[in-house]
């Protein structure tokens, strides 16, 4: 559904975006991570036609993006980080005039209009004027106004900055529920919003796609290494040697508790699975077996793990 080959964009001798390439697949909520100013919004900026890249090329629906910009703009539904109201217009004259503007039919544009304000949950504040709003509400309307023309293509700029946390999982639930009948690319740099609404993820930093992978697979990839904690009652003794000696066992790391138990962090080499033999080592040495469980890094921990790593020096902007 989306292609993106190749992108960079220099402002004379400071690069903001750096080869970045990446698809969508249709139906599919890909997260578009990375800190403040790694090339986030240049990206998305470029993916909606609002400029052009110094080299490569995107596509929409098969369309691209500048060589066919009616076709593929068609097709994407935009909401920047601040959404473009109207303030003295209602919200039902401001999603009016949007439709107007995307070329909905005439005779198709009442319903639709009344359809998406009740998609959306604004069509209570659908005679209040856009100036009065909240900021959640305000969020609601600027996504109203990206699905007025029903598109194949959602393209959120930070859809929860701002918001408080209540008015963030409304916005969250309401992007799941878009998922399927539309393709959606969701730019962010806060981690939950991505581990909670994304199906795949890509990381950008300085400018580069530094991973593209489920956030599953990147926990999982990146830590190198099967890991398990284990909490055990061996009545005093010290077990790390002894589980250490279990076949398969590369490491063990004692992890905090409090007495008379012991815990300990575990690693074994990738797809070898090593819990039955811990388990009946334990057993076997008459202690208890109080938790045995797999660990996994945290989405947090990919994502500093691979934008700290060493980058070359240009200076980005996004």
């Amino acid at each position: 559904m989306i292609e993106v080959q190749h992108i960079s964009k220099r402002y004379g001798r400071v690069t903001a975006v750096h080869d970045v390439s990446f698809r969508v697949e249709r139906g599919e909520i890909l997260g578009f991570l990375g800190p403040n100013g790694a090339g986030k919004t240049t990206t998305m900026r470029i993916l909606t036609g609002y400029m052009p890249p110094t080299e490569g090329r995107a596509t929409v629906a098969g369309f691209d993006i500048f060589d066919q910009p009616i076709e593929a703009k068609r097709r994407i539904g935009y909401l920047p980080e601040s959404p473009p109201l109207y303030p003295d217009m209602t919200v039902r004259e401001y999603l009016d005039f949007v439709s107007r503007i995307k070329g909905v039919p005439s005779k198709q544009r009442k319903d639709r209009v009344t359809e998406t304000m009740q998609r959306t949950f604004v069509a209570d504040m659908a005679n209040r004027h856009c100036g009065k709003l909240s900021k959640g509400y305000k969020q609601r309307v600027g996504l109203a106004q990206a699905l007025i023309h029903n598109p194949d293509v959602l393209i959120l700029d930070e859809p929860t900055a701002g918001l408080d946390p209540k008015q963030i999982i409304e916005t969250r639930q309401l992007i799941r529920g878009l998922a399927g009948d539309h393709t959606i690319v969701l730019s962010t740099h806060i981690l939950p919003e991505v581990s909670q609404t994304c199906q795949r993820v890509v990381i950008i930093n300085n400018g580069r796609v530094v991973a593209v992978d489920t956030p599953d697979n990147l926990t999982a990839r990146l830590r190198g290494a099967e890991a398990l904690y284990v909490q055990i009652d061996t009545g005093g003794i010290d077990a790390a040697e002894v589980l250490a000696a279990v076949p398969g066992v590369i490491r063990v790391a004692a992890a905090e508790t409090r007495a008379p138990l012991a815990a300990f962090e575990l690693e074994s080499d990738r797809g070898i699975d090593i819990r039955r033999d811990i388990a009946q080592t334990i057993v076997t040495r008459g202690w208890g077996l109080l938790e045995l469980r797999p660990m996994r890094m945290s989405l947090e921990e990919v994502f500093l793990q691979v934008t700290t790593e060493e980058q070359p020096e240009e200076t980005t902007r996004a």
